[in-house]
């Protein structure tokens, strides 16, 4: 596994043992990070990768510019390899590694105040709990007015809701045996100041 663009292009990745964690392929990466290219800047971005595994998917907002990644994996071995690839990449100062339960990470991230510009939802495809966390996101206000959430599922997973109130499902598309959904939150002016 290799990042795919920006900076650390080319760059290996390490991934945790087993068949518990798996990492988005180069294609599903590809495709998602082409679509936001064109949606929103990455530079200065905050980044939220919630049941991050390897890291690949915020390790790639981080080679294409993001200030700063938060990463939340409840296993000790995906968030030590996490740890792993952000020092071999020279990104570590731009990482913070949480090793908790991602429902109860994200209240402590509201607790704290944090935002985001960019979510990353990568739930265990036999526990798929999208819905739920997608619901703690917009009740914990972690998008900033403007931010996006991508969701990545399998295909054969239900359908992604259409978005809790104060998150708009913008697109869904199927890539082999995924399915990624994209939401937006609106900006200020389309909701309430």
């Amino acid at each position: 596994m290799r990042v795919i663009a920006g900076r650390a292009h080319g760059r290996k990745l390490k991934a945790p043992r087993g068949l518990k964690t798996r990492p988005a392929s180069a294609r599903a990466r590809q495709s998602i990070f082409s679509r936001l290219e064109t949606a929103l800047d990455f530079d200065e971005l905050n980044v939220l990768d919630l049941f991050a595994g390897s890291g690949s998917l915020g390790i790639e907002a981080l080679s294409r510019g993001a200030a700063h990644v938060t990463f939340v994996d409840s296993s000790r071995a995906a968030t030590r390899v996490i740890r792993d690839n952000l020092g071999a990449l020279g990104f570590e100062v731009r990482g913070r590694v949480i090793a908790a339960d991602v429902m109860r990470a994200l209240g402590e991230l509201s607790a704290e105040g944090k935002r985001f510009g960019l979510v990353f939802v990568d739930a265990p495809y036999a526990r798929d709990i999208s819905a739920a966390v997608l619901d703690a996101l917009a009740a914990g206000k972690l998008v900033e007015p403007e931010g996006w959430v991508v969701v990545r599922q399998s295909r054969r997973a239900p359908a992604p809701p259409e978005g809790p109130e104060g998150l708009a499902q913008f697109k869904v598309a199927v890539i082999g045996d995924h399915r990624i959904a994209f939401y937006r939150r609106p900006g200020v002016g389309a909701e309430e100041k």
